[in-house]
């Protein structure tokens, strides 16, 4: 290979990775002296302007949050107390269109909520799968390059997205849900949403156990197939739009149950897999759900610029009780959002009413473009002073994480417990025969136009996770079996190389 093929900084230094992010360990923390890292998120946010890099179509209601059961044992966050009542708002959107974009395309979709918190603003961003196709963010900035716009054609590229997906063995999962009968919601009101990372929960007695979020619709699930939607989004582009906020304007507001899923420390350390992998899931079986409350929607914003299109979120806000964990991409989202936001909006966007905190806001952050509040007057402006302004509360910080290894760039699949086919083959199973067959014939349409290469990757992750799964794909692909048979007993790199293009070999 040339060198005019290497990957280089922005100042032309090579890149000695460009997938694995420098970590505390096998498991631990992303380390800020990820500097590439920080370059690639930072520049990926002030790609585009004026819409959201992803996510930009989209429609928010107001509700309310009600906590009905009592999880003190687990965390002191006061919203999450028995009987609390909490404002929030909710954006809905899905992920790869513009703003411009139909509303019912095969896509996941965003589900960011901000609860107005008497201890600060809680932003809790997720999607309406418990999983998704990437782990590390260095793959971030590629993942949403894959399903956008092609740079050569401006078009929406089916090769550079199975392309993406393929090369990266633990996207499975979550192709297989995106392929599935449920890759096209009928309405945000007919389905689940979920957090997605694995956070953290401390309770008074600074004790740490992890938890996952799952709101569970009470409306049902409903999906739409590839033609009804085709036929929806030739006649009405805003449909998931209209039907919000037509059952918010009948005072059919929809409602969806909080769940937790708690995992204590001590099973996190013996886990048999990556317990903050995001690809993979905590299954029910072995991590009940806890019923937490309910989630309601019932106003809709007085004006969609105001309200809708400057909603900012980022995971990075979260009050006591409540905590990050080790997960990769979710250390890398703890960035990237606020980041992407100040970009977006400016450097006082939590200032936009829609953001404002209900509670005083005492932060130290000063000027900036569009500050209007009075900017904290003759305040001091600096810490520590002698004045005791504004004084930090250590009682409220997060318990201590130990951490264990090496600081390396540690590749995920050379874990020996990693396995980034059994969630997406337990799927298949579950499924009945009417959905594997949906799910059959989404993907085949979906990959039509891709060339055999890239379909024969995807095929060996199908046999790899289930038998009948990858011989059928391998079928609806037209592709020979026995090949599909002799890729399948390669390692993920020897299958890489296997079916690279002939130029690039």
């Amino acid at each position: 290979m040339n060198d005019g093929r290497k990957l280089t900084n922005e100042v032309g230094a090579p890149i000695p990775d460009n997938e694995n992010s420098i970590t505390a360990g096998p498991r631990g923390p992303v380390m800020m002296q990820d500097v590439w890292l920080l370059e690639k998120m930072a520049h990926f946010n002030r790609e585009v302007i004026p819409e959201r890099r992803m996510h930009a179509k989209g429609w928010g209601a107001y509700g309310t949050f009600t906590c009905t059961h009592d999880i003190s044992q687990w965390t002191k966050a006061k919203v999450l107390q028995k009987d609390k009542k909490t404002d929030i708002f909710l954006r809905f959107s899905t992920v790869a269109g513009e703003r411009g974009a139909a509303d019912c395309e095969r896509d996941i979709r965003g589900v960011a909520v901000k609860f107005y918190t008497e201890e600060g603003n809680w932003d809790l961003v997720g999607n309406n799968t418990p999983t998704f196709f990437i782990r590390d963010v260095h793959n971030f900035t590629g993942l949403n390059r894959a399903v956008k716009r092609d740079p050569h054609t401006g078009m929406r590229s089916a090769q550079n997205n199975w392309d993406f997906w393929t090369m990266l063995p633990e996207s499975f999962h979550q192709r297989t849900i995106t392929m599935s009968d449920r890759g096209i919601p009928a309405s945000f009101r007919n389905m689940h949403f979920y957090g997605e990372h694995a956070y953290s929960f401390y309770n008074e007695k600074n004790e740490r156990v992890w938890c996952k979020f799952h709101f569970i619709t009470q409306q049902g699930i409903k999906c739409l197939s590839d033609e009804e939607a085709m036929k929806i989004n030739g006649m009405d582009r805003e449909y998931h739009g209209h039907d919000l906020y037509d059952a918010i304007a009948r005072k059919d507001y929809p409602k969806w149950t909080m769940y937790v899923q708690i995992m204590s420390e001590e099973q996190a350390k013996n886990h048999y897999e990556n317990p903050f992998d995001i690809t993979k899931i905590w299954r029910h079986k072995e991590f009940p759900l806890h019923e937490v409350g309910v989630l309601e929607l019932n106003r809709w914003p007085e004006n969609y610029f105001a309200e809708v299109e400057q909603a900012a979120f980022t995971p990075a806000h979260v009050v006591p009780g409540i905590g990050f964990s080790p997960d990769r991409f979710l250390q890398g989202r703890l960035f990237a959002y606020g980041d992407a936001q100040r970009y977006r909006l400016g450097v006082n966007y939590n200032e936009i009413p829609v953001n404002k905190a209900k509670c005083e806001v005492n932060e130290y952050h000063r000027d900036g473009y569009m500050r209007v509040d009075g900017n904290y007057g003759a305040m001091p402006a600096y810490t520590p002073n002698s004045y005791q302004y504004w004084m930090p509360s250590p009682e409220v910080a997060e318990p201590p994480l130990d951490l264990d290894g090496a600081m390396w760039r540690f590749d995920p699949k050379d874990d020996p417990t990693d396995d980034c086919f059994r969630d997406g083959g337990d799927l298949y199973r579950l499924m009945s025969e009417e959905k594997r067959q949906i799910l059959i014939d989404n993907t085949a349409r979906n990959m039509n136009g891709v060339t055999d290469n890239i379909k024969y990757r995807h095929a060996v992750h199908c046999l790899k996770a289930d038998e009948e799964y990858g011989t059928r794909m391998a079928k609806a692909l037209m592709l020979d079996m026995n090949e599909v048979r002799r890729l399948a007993k390669l390692d993920n790199a020897g299958l890489i190389a296997a079916t690279m293009p002939k130029q690039c070999m």
